[in-house]
């Protein structure tokens, strides 16, 4: 018997899906069945219609699945590395019965005019995936967007992670530290819970309890208590902080940190024998110490508690199959010497990066073929800075320091920023020029 997951009072066949995949592995597959089976007869057409959207998307490891009205026509896109790319069009009427269909597994209303949310369940093998299903009302009707919470696409290891060697292995002391604080920043989707969820794999053990209040609770890790925040019910991240101090935890893991209150309290619990991983919101590791002092965090407290402040960006990588090497044109030139000079001045060598200052400046491009859903990239990577709180930084932290000060105090610490890490990343032709220029000033001091 096939295993199906039930919500609304429909099923979704995980044996259907997993028959499916099997003959999915880019996104031409997914086109191509879609146009076949929409020329068809079948009767449970959009059944069928959205079994291929949802296991094309998780064979292809895409994280939403986009369905959109426009005047005429429906559209399918699915987001791959960040991206969003066009599968399919379909007509108004298949568009209207897809979106009913989805409703109803989602457990949303059918008649509501205002914008919903939903989540149903699906088996893949013996992995539950969550679909969060959003609706929001538009000029043409419904605008459709499915997030994919595949466990598979957190499991990512620590050392796949992008961190160069030498920030790795500050980074792996610092985490296995009986108490401290490590806040990762960086904007919405640059791939923080991912890093936190790595560094919690890899300190876990038997030995130690390990607490997360998380908003919502997205992937499940075992042998990790993780407790959602719910404001209606008056349970915030300061709430479910205050509550998880009362589990006897070792280490706590923080969604976010977004006031005042939840910063203090996180602050106190690195100084009372915990160790506390969270998420800021800064635009890179030198706003952290501001951030949490605009917070309210007295500084003089901060410096006793603070042990690592990171960043990360994510960016693409490029498609090894079909990748080719190409010469930087004269500003490309131009901003890969000056970051490359940064390095060197700042007593970093780059032969240390696999790099060879004497040889010519090469960069590789994307192109685009079958691998990659011709894209020219396949999969992400991480560019990643950071400060530690040394003596350096202990002793200007009290002052109130600015973002600049910071910096140039932390130079020192040996440590890439991370338009260094992503020029390296570059220049070993993992990812491209314009990708990393997309998520980080390159010109920038």
């Amino acid at each position: 018997m096939a295993e199906s997951s039930k919500i609304g009072g429909l099923d979704i066949s995980s044996e259907v899906l997993r028959e499916t995949a099997k003959n999915i592995q880019h996104i031409e597959d997914i086109e191509k069945l879609i146009t076949e089976m929409l020329a068809g007869k079948k009767i449970h057409k959009i059944s069928r219609l959205l079994e291929i959207i949802l296991a094309g998307a998780i064979a292809i490891y895409a994280s939403d699945v986009h369905i959109e009205p426009e005047k005429d026509r429906g559209r399918l896109r699915l987001r791959l590395d960040g991206v969003l790319q066009d599968v399919n069009f379909f007509d108004l009427d298949v568009y209207r019965l897809l979106n009913t269909r989805i409703k109803l597994l989602s457990g949303m209303k059918l008649t509501s005019k205002i914008a919903q949310d939903g989540r149903f369940n699906i088996m893949e093998g013996e992995e539950e995936i969550s679909i969060r299903t959003s609706l929001i009302p538009g000029s043409y009707g419904e605008s459709i967007v499915m997030r994919i919470l595949d466990p598979k696409s957190i499991q990512v290891e620590m050392e796949k992670l992008g961190i160069e060697p030498s920030l790795f292995e500050i980074v792996k002391k610092e985490i296995i530290k009986p108490n401290g604080m490590i806040l990762v920043t960086g904007p919405t989707g640059s791939g923080k819970t991912t890093t936190l969820y790595a560094f919690l794999r890899k300190i876990y053990s038997t030995e130690i309890n390990i607490i997360t209040i998380e908003d919502p609770v997205e992937y499940h890790l075992p042998g990790i208590t993780q407790t959602q925040i719910n404001l209606e019910k008056g349970y915030s991240f300061p709430e479910g902080l205050r509550s998880a101090l009362r589990q006897d935890p070792d280490v706590i893991m923080v969604g976010e940190i977004r006031d005042g209150d939840t910063a203090e309290i996180a602050v106190q619990s690195a100084l009372t024998g915990h160790m506390v991983f969270s998420t800021l919101h800064t635009n890179n590791a030198a706003g952290v110490i501001p951030r949490l002092i605009d917070l309210g965090v007295n500084p003089k407290i901060l410096v006793s508690a603070l042990s690592l402040s990171m960043a990360q960006r994510l960016v693409r990588k490029l498609c090894t199959f079909c990748k080719i090497e190409h010469i930087p044109t004269p500003d490309e030139n131009e901003t890969m010497k000056l970051v490359m000079d940064s390095i060197k001045e700042e007593g970093k060598s780059l032969s240390n990066y696999n790099i060879n200052p004497k040889m010519p400046i090469k960069l590789w491009s994307p192109v685009g073929c079958k691998e990659c859903n011709k894209t020219g990239y396949k999969g992400r990577i991480g560019i990643f800075e950071a400060i530690k709180t040394d003596e350096m930084i202990e002793k200007i932290m009290p002052e109130n320091p600015s973002e600049r000060e910071i910096k140039k105090v932390a130079r020192t610490q040996g440590i890439l920023s991370m338009r260094q890490d992503g020029i390296v990343k570059i220049l070993n032709g993992i990812t491209s020029f314009e990708e990393v220029q997309s998520v980080v000033d390159l010109n920038e001091e």
